[in-house]
């Protein structure tokens, strides 16, 4: 299975090699602070990126686990931390980005309390149905959709969540109605789908990877750029004829707002070699990930490019979180 870093569902200039690793460490413990439980894939992550930064630096990056209101309590920890690159949050576009439009209010302002890092990995979506469905195609299943308004079940992992916001793109760029079915997590969405209870699940490739492989779901499409190693004989989204679809969940680094800009560049800049290696951009590229890496400044402007293409299908959608 590849190692390479090909950014296939992210823009270009997040693949260009960050700048030589400026001369800041930090001076005492870094906590690191995972707005998620224990055990789940933002904890998966951070823990061992956490355990390579100790050894590049030779400080202790201690995770914390601060999880609630979709990550919103860790993530408001961090913004109101020491801007002095000892406190970092590990977070996901939901504290990152897309809170910001599922809350009636937050206790932070995701747009100017952090300062971007890097990107760590880029989860795609992929269209799964269960595999005595008959559509074999993308083109296919949006053809009935179009013609079968609401007849068509797709599952997500709540109200509000990357597999709803997947959701409502789909229904927006391809003029399509779906009854939407909400869960709580996406395992029951998958186990359901498995068991022909729902039609379609617009999923996290690691989510599901495994009951395409085994069979149990038919995989339409992916949301990429460039047919996924995991799934090469899986078309991409422009492939099956829904070009503007490319959306996944991503995972990235921030810190307070005004952090030197020294210690987010050498994060950075570790960070990016990090994924470099097979320990740990190898173990994420077996999950069905996409490896990040890159720059402050090419992480910032990408979550700015995330901001404008999700901002207006949340709030044509009316969606809130649970």
């Amino acid at each position: 299975m590849t190692r390479r870093r090909s950014l296939l569902a992210l823009p270009a200039w997040l693949a260009l090699p960050a700048r030589a690793q400026p001369r800041w460490a930090p001076e005492r413990p870094v906590r690191v602070v995972v707005p998620f439980p224990p055990g789940g894939l933002v904890d998966s992550l951070a823990r061992p990126w956490a355990a390579r930064m100790q050894q590049v630096f030779g400080q202790p990056f201690v995770v914390e686990n601060r999880a609630g209101a979709g990550g919103n309590i860790g993530a408001d920890a961090v913004a109101k931390a020491a801007p002095d690159g000892h406190t970092l949050l590990v977070g996901s576009l939901g504290p990152l980005l897309v809170n910001e439009f599922l809350f009636a209010s937050l206790p932070f302002n995701p747009r100017t309390d952090f300062a971007p890092i890097a990107l760590l990995v880029n989860t795609p979506k992929v269209f799964s149905v269960h595999p005595q469905r008959p559509w074999r195609s993308l083109a296919e299943l949006t053809s009935f959709a179009r013609a079968n308004p609401g007849r068509v079940t797709a599952g997500s992992a709540g109200n509000g969540s990357s597999l709803h916001i997947a959701i409502e793109l789909w229904k927006r760029q391809a003029g399509v109605e779906v009854t939407h079915v909400p869960y709580r997590g996406a395992a029951p969405a998958v186990t359901d789908l498995v068991a022909g209870q729902l039609d379609l699940l617009i999923d996290n490739v690691p989510n599901i990877l495994g009951q395409i492989r085994g069979g149990q779901a038919r995989a339409l499409a992916a949301a990429t750029e460039r047919r996924m190693p995991q799934l090469p004989d899986v078309p991409t989204t422009a492939e099956a004829g829904l070009p503007g679809f490319r959306f996944g969940t991503w995972f990235g680094l921030a810190a307070p707002a005004g952090t030197p800009a020294p210690a987010l560049a050498a994060l950075a800049a570790a960070t990016d070699a990090a994924l470099r290696e097979p320990e740990i951009g190898g173990r994420f590229a077996d999950l069905g990930a996409v490896l990040g890496g890159g720059t402050p400044e090419g992480f910032a402007a990408f979550i700015a490019e995330q901001r404008a293409a999700l901002e207006p299908a949340i709030r044509a959608s009316g969606m809130r979180a649970e």
